[in-house]
């Protein structure tokens, strides 16, 4: 299996870590649901598939967002976290240039700039969460509170 950069900035860390493969269908629709798909082909719950939604605030600051699979993002909790009025999901085709990911490997973990992040609190009730590993058919587990670490992310009620 080769090291995303996520895997090295955990390991660099120190902090432990377990790195998932799944098959990922070439085309990659993301609908609604995909997350929970996912967590059928990693024999995992959805509770603990966090996904990773990037977004920009009416400033043009870039904040992420990670939310668990069962869970839709309430926009209005999302711009009350990130401080601002208006907040908006970043095209698909605007993510490798903003994180240094594409879309359907996005994680929070590692991009190309450190985006304030916030995470559902729904985290705090998992043993263990996935989240990508930074590239399509791979998943990393690990403990809620070395994710947030690793992101150095900010805990708050995101749910719709």
């Amino acid at each position: 299996m080769k090291k995303t950069n996520a895997m090295r900035i955990l390991e660099g860390l120190k902090i432990p870590y377990e790195a998932k493969e799944y098959e990922d269908d070439v085309d990659h629709v993301l609908e609604k649901g995909a997350a929970g798909r996912m967590a059928e082909k990693l024999g995992v719950s959805p509770e603990m598939v966090f996904k990773t939604i990037v977004m920009r605030t009416e400033s043009r600051e870039i904040c992420v967002f990670c939310q668990s699979a069962v869970n839709e993002i309430n926009l209005k909790k999302a711009r009350q976290a990130a401080g601002c009025k208006e907040i908006n999901p970043v095209k698909p085709e605007e993510l490798l240039a903003l994180t240094g990911y594409i879309r359907g490997g996005c994680t929070p973990i590692g991009m190309k700039k450190q985006f304030r992040t916030f995470i559902d609190e729904s985290i705090m009730s998992q043993d263990k969460v996935c989240v990508s590993a930074g590239q399509r058919g791979m998943q990393i587990t690990l403990a809620p509170a070395d994710l947030i670490r690793a992101c150095k992310g900010q805990v708050c009620d995101l749910k719709l």
